[in-house]
């Protein structure tokens, strides 16, 4: 149910990040999740490639994915400590919802692929927009998981990348407000 007392703008306003690890249930239905990505996918397109794709982790499949990074970080870093896998295997059972943002770029296409990057990220923000918007929140998140090409392979293949793991559930506690940049630095005159 989309949150009806908000205007568009204080939607915008009022978005913040949840940790992950800090989100709770109840989260999304699965209808619910797609509503979310299809509203995600209403993103400037140049060329109308749509360069990216969503894939949904459900709650079932968790233990595997978890048991993915597990396997993934330790081929990679043998030397891994107990602590490290144990972050691995957190990692894919935060919040209550998991939906892996990729970058799907059409390489045969006269379109830069810099113009496709940017589409990915603004098809992921609207994700975390609608996420708001419907009263949850989300994280998005990258860190080691987003860069191994084991993992990527699980949802994909070359030259698909991982965009981030958008994790989406209840607060369970306050989001906290972060500094924002100086309107000053961030606007000039041409």
């Amino acid at each position: 149910m989309f949150n009806d007392t908000a205007t568009p703008l204080s939607l915008l306003a009022t978005r913040r990040s949840g940790k992950p690890r800090d989100l709770a249930a109840p989260g999304p239905t699965d209808a619910q999740l797609v509503e979310m990505i299809l509203i995600a996918g209403r993103t400037p397109d140049h060329g109308k490639l749509a360069p990216w794709r969503f894939a949904i982790v459900g709650e079932d499949r968790r233990d595997a994915l978890a048991a993915l990074l597990v396997d993934a970080y330790r081929a990679e870093r043998p030397e891994a400590k107990r602590v490290e896998l144990e972050a691995m295997e957190q990692f894919a059972r935060q919040a209550p919802a998991l939906v892996v943002a990729l970058s799907s770029p059409r390489t045969d296409s006269h379109i830069p692929l810099w113009e496709q990057e940017l589409s990915v990220g603004a098809a992921t923000m609207n994700l975390c927009h609608a996420a708001h918007a419907m009263g949850f929140a989300a994280g998005w998140l990258t860190g080691w998981p987003a860069f191994s090409d084991t993992v990527r392979d699980a949802f994909g293949t070359a030259p698909e990348r991982i965009a981030g793991f958008v994790f989406i559930g209840t607060p369970s506690r306050a989001l906290e407000e972060r500094p924002r940049p100086d309107p000053a630095r961030l606007v000039s005159r041409w």
